[in-house]
């Protein structure tokens, strides 16, 4: 691991921004395009956004983001303690959301695979959830060349 970056926030939907924002600025480092960067926001927001709504419920908690550069490989890990994922499969399905209520659209995780080149995710239910995805920048030009 190159570099590292560390950010602990309150699982509040305001700071989904600044969360994005902050790996965002981190991963400039590795120079990518601005569409890499674009698609690490939009990964990194759907993580936190499911931790708000999904891991606490919209209530306190804490969400802890982690990022790490190795060359040019992004590592994020976005973590809640909160309520976690009963069936991480079924989570996944494109569609599925456990708030319909809510009208969310069931494609964070989707959106987090399609993304990013990995995203792995570990849960047990009472414990949280812990969100791993991982992008090569240039990986795109590089095979094309």
């Amino acid at each position: 691991m190159d570099n590292y970056m560390k950010l602990e926030i309150p699982s509040k939907s305001q700071n989904e921004s600044f969360a994005r924002v902050a790996v965002a600025a981190f991963a400039v480092q590795a120079d990518p395009t601005i569409d890499e960067i674009s698609d690490v926001k939009t990964a990194v927001s759907e993580a936190v956004t499911n931790a708000v709504i999904h891991g606490y419920e919209n209530g306190p908690g804490t969400i802890v983001i982690t990022a790490s550069l190795t060359g040019r490989r992004l590592e994020v890990t976005v973590v809640d303690y909160g309520v976690g994922i009963t069936d991480i499969k079924q989570a996944r399905q494109p569609l599925f959301t456990s708030k319909p209520e809510l009208d969310r659209s069931g494609m964070g995780f989707t959106i987090m695979e399609n993304f990013m080149d990995d995203c792995q995710v570990i849960s047990e239910p009472g414990s949280g959830t812990t969100v791993t995805m991982s992008k090569v920048f240039g990986e795109i030009e590089d095979k094309m060349s």
